[in-house]
């Protein structure tokens, strides 16, 4: 795709008074893609669908910049991000545990206060010491000193089957012991959009550094305390909330529910992929994100000097990194982008398209 179509693609997007709606995202997506008609992708294009691994780490190292950057625009000083009162620490249970594959719940219940956000969420689990390391064998190996630890969320569905999303992956070094801690926010948010009513569901995979054999048998040396059978109690998973008390400090989103102006304002605005009929299997990653929106009216001056209506729209506005499945011929295939102007960053009023903030 040409820097001239990018651009011309960024002020389409800009311009819109209202930000970001499902057929916007939808006309994004296409141009971004220089497609002419959304891809005819079926549920039976997932089975036995396998993630390489270059695709994956390329996915992650998107997700890690995307979360560095929403990090970096939380309002996350001293006294504005803090513990859930009483609950800083959430014990989950395990469900189920083996040496590659762990599942953990979390109950959820009455454990974000009333009239609160939660602005950033982790999950920590105690990583404890290898019992042994393996021989190598006879034959030289490039040494493999980390393995990788994914965490997703677990979507339980109606027909009671499972869907998973990413949301994090680091490496974590073999020989260490300590808690390791992981960035958990998309999930809280899959969740509290989706299935707040139920409890929270993690998976946590355990896998090689790089692909082949000896990568993956040295990863098994990576345990947590979670997969102890003999102690349970030692090093429950925790999960720690911080979040934003919205009666202090407002909403997120700009637009503050108890001061009904009108005027011009971002609200929250969440885009759900699982449940969209044309993104559902399209898009692997993520389920769900906030993409915010533009709301609200302008003062108009008493003359206007034929510039035109001052109208509410996004000035500023973020990239969305997305893993999603392409048809070349009778293949199928995945893909990894990072799609511009997908999450609205600020509103303001503008004459013509011109900001005036």
């Amino acid at each position: 795709m040409s820097n001239f179509t990018i651009l011309a693609l960024c002020a389409v997007l800009l311009s819109s008074v209202r930000g970001f709606s499902h057929e916007d995202m939808r006309d994004a997506l296409l141009q971004k893609l220089d497609l002419k008609e959304l891809p005819h992708i079926h549920k039976r294009d997932l089975e036995n669908l396998v993630i390489p691994t270059h695709i994956k780490n390329k996915y992650l190292s998107m997700l890690k910049l995307h979360n560095t950057r929403r990090r970096r625009s939380l309002p996350s000083l001293a006294g504005i991000l803090r513990g859930v009162t009483g609950n800083a620490d959430i014990s989950g249970e395990v469900m189920y545990s083996d040496t590659t594959r762990q599942r953990l719940v979390f109950d959820m219940e009455a454990r974000i206060p009333d009239n609160s956000e939660v602005t950033m969420a982790e999950l920590k689990l105690f990583k404890q010491a290898p019992r042994k390391l393996p021989m190598p064998e006879k034959r030289k190996h490039r040494p493999a000193n980390n393995a990788r630890v994914s965490i997703y969320w677990v979507e339980v569905l109606e027909n009671g089957s499972n869907r998973t999303s990413l949301v994090d992956s680091r490496l974590v070094a073999i020989s260490e012991t300590g808690w390791k801690s992981f960035d958990v926010s998309q999930a809280i948010q899959y969740w509290s959009k989706t299935q707040r009513k139920t409890p929270l569901y993690l998976e946590v995979w355990i896998e090689g550094e790089r692909p082949g054999s000896y990568a993956a048998e040295m990863a098994k040396c990576v345990r947590f305390a979670t997969q102890d059978t003999v102690d349970k109690t030692l090093g429950k998973p925790e999960l720690v909330l911080y979040t934003l008390n919205l009666d202090e400090f407002g909403s997120r989103g700009d637009c503050d529910a108890n001061k009904a102006n009108g005027m011009c304002c971002r609200e929250e605005y969440f885009i759900n992929f699982r449940e969209l009929t044309w993104t559902q299997y399209w898009i692997i990653e993520p389920a769900g994100y906030q993409a915010f929106r533009c709301a609200g009216g302008c003062k108009q001056p008493k003359r206007n000097y034929s510039y035109g209506e001052r109208t509410c729209a996004v000035v500023e506005s973020a990239p969305l990194p997305m893993m999603y499945l392409v048809k070349r011929g009778d293949y199928t295939e995945i893909e990894v982008a990072e799609f511009p102007n997908m999450i609205v960053e600020k509103c303001g009023c503008t004459m013509d398209n011109i900001s005036i903030v």
